[in-house]
């Protein structure tokens, strides 16, 4: 019997596009991945009880259950595979929420081959050791501490899927301020984009008792 570990990785796909669904098919067949793909949210779901290892790719919008239901039922079940979420209709609010329902990334279509393998591969290696888990918490809690008490009101406006004019108006502070205050955050955490800040945000919060 072939132990967990030696199951190659199986990245799941979920598209309402038949056209798009053959299109990753084939994109990561031709990078050496295995694929399962399915149409509906619900289809997968009939199956999620028992994954191989893995992660999960699903669009945000489709007929019927949607990517972010889907993503409460999976928790629901405690299916333990990362999630990258695909949209054409990304905007802040949307990928915090994805976020927070646990994504480990959001693609905006149309998004390239490589930003999707690069996700496919950061996803599948985030299922790490509980050891490699409480270091990244202790990581994200550093990087929060180290915010100025602006930074973190700036940062707090993004988590709750604030725009950057939003968050001006509520601090009383310039537009073109905060974005300086969000690129200084950007470094401080050593993240590239909102979804990531978003991520480790979230995270700094986790394991907490």
């Amino acid at each position: 019997m072939m132990s967990p570990s030696a199951i190659e990785p199986v990245v799941q796909v979920i598209d309402d596009d038949p056209a798009v669904l053959a299109s990753l098919r084939l994109l990561l067949i031709s990078a050496g991945l295995q694929v399962e793909a399915y149409e509906t949210a619900e289809a997968f779901l009939a199956v999620a009880a028992e994954l191989p290892p893995g992660c999960i790719i699903t669009d945000m919008r489709m007929p019927g259950m949607g990517g972010l239901e889907l993503m409460a039922r999976l928790k629901a079940m405690a299916v333990p595979h990362p999630v990258v979420v695909i949209t054409g209709h990304g905007d802040v609010a949307l990928a915090v929420e994805a976020m927070k329902q646990g994504a480990v990334d959001l693609l905006e279509k149309p998004f390239s081959d490589i930003a999707l393998l690069r996700c496919i591969r950061a996803a599948i290696d985030s299922q790490s050791s509980e050891a490699d888990r409480d270091a990244a918490i202790v990581a994200a809690r550093e990087g929060l501490a180290s915010l100025s008490g602006r930074e973190r009101e700036v940062v707090d406006g993004l988590v709750l899927g604030k725009s950057n004019k939003t968050i001006a108006r509520d601090l009383g502070i310039g537009h073109r301020t905060v974005e300086e205050y969000r690129a200084n955050v950007m470094t401080k955490m050593r993240v590239s984009n909102l979804s990531m800040l978003v991520q480790v945000v979230l995270r700094a919060g986790s394991g907490s008792k």
